[in-house]
């Protein structure tokens, strides 16, 4: 036994050192591989052909080289977001990423009484880039800024009907309605394109959305730009003004969008996918992909992105309370 205790000593001793340094078996797989491990899924809360889609896929495919793993994108639209973020939180796997618009999610808490997740369980990872929102009227409308819409909707108070893009930017733009004094009438809409249709034909007279939505009729000279809801002017219309240029900062808002992981995703592996898609963004051709779906690129970092959203909720939460909107949660 004596011997046996020496020997002991002695191994210990030569092989200690190595001991220490070797890593502990039992840590997670995050702490002790390279992610990503296997296939990498993206959910989309929006159908496929929309500028988050594309965007998301232009992305997919650029980090699927970077990465050496498969990178599939699932739409699962519908459910104002909902039914995106229910199978990305039920996954509960670090390799399932959400790939969404802000606006998706930061107005549920003044819509529904409870959601099937909570804030915290989506973890901003990295922005991508700005949707751009534009606030269009029909070419025939003797409207061309936003200073001649709220002096026609002061003149004519009720006889003007609007529609928004479901979600925050409803809420935004309904807000300043209400805060300037201004009377107009809100058509519901379930398909957007519908609503982009009517607003060339002169059935609703204002459409704050999506410059992607609005295109084809921009394009097609039935519909005119009066200005772009974004904090920047887009690059692709540069010499349409801001709202706040306009002296409208209440209709100022950026369509934020990026990726988010789970809550049990480590932070140096949200680190690492950012620079990861900070990189896949540098291609030239990425952003100018982007530019034709109506998107700004905009690559940002956990930490920016999680403060840019935070701003948001706090924006749709003062817009909820201008209406008289108690939170529901």
């Amino acid at each position: 036994m004596l011997v046996s205790r020496r020997r002991f000593a002695v191994f210990a001793a030569l092989t200690g050192a190595t001991l220490a340094a070797a890593p502990i078996i039992g840590a997670g797989p995050a702490a002790a591989q390279k992610w990503p491990q296997r296939a990498v899924r993206f959910i989309v809360p929006l159908g496929a052909g929309s500028g988050v889609d594309i965007g998301t896929r232009l992305y997919a495919d650029k980090l699927s080289k970077q990465w050496g793993q498969p990178v599939v994108v699932e739409n699962k639209p519908g459910g104002d977001g909902l039914l995106a973020i229910s199978a990305f939180v039920s996954a509960a796997d670090d390799h399932v990423l959400l790939a969404s618009p802000s606006s998706s999610f930061t107005h549920h808490p003044h819509m529904y009484k409870s959601v099937p997740y909570q804030p915290s369980d989506l973890k901003p990872i990295a922005r991508v880039s700005n949707t751009i929102l534009v606030i269009a009227v029909p070419s025939t409308m003797e409207v061309k800024t936003l200073g001649d819409l709220v002096a026609l909707a002061k003149k004519e108070p009720g006889k003007l009907n609007w529609v928004g893009t479901t979600g925050a930017v409803d809420f935004v733009f309904a807000s300043f309605l209400k805060t300037a004094g201004l009377e107009m009438s809100k058509v519901p809409y379930r398909n957007p394109v519908e609503a982009s249709n009517d607003l060339a034909a002169d059935r609703v007279q204002v459409y704050a959305a999506a410059l992607a939505i609005v295109r084809p009729q921009l394009q097609a000279g039935r519909i005119k730009l009066i200005a772009v809801m974004n904090t920047q002017r887009s690059p692709t219309h540069p010499d349409l003004p801001t709202a706040t240029e306009a002296g409208y900062p209440d209709l100022a808002f950026n369509g934020l969008v990026g990726f988010f992981g789970p809550s049990v995703l480590p932070d140096s592996v949200r680190d690492s996918i950012a620079a990861d898609v900070r990189a896949a963004g540098a291609d030239p051709a990425i952003a100018e992909r982007l530019g034709t779906t109506g998107q700004m690129p905009s690559p940002g970092g956990p930490a920016e992105f999680a403060a840019e959203i935070d701003q948001q909720r706090a924006r749709v939460a003062k817009a909820a309370k201008d209406l008289g909107i108690e939170p529901t949660q």
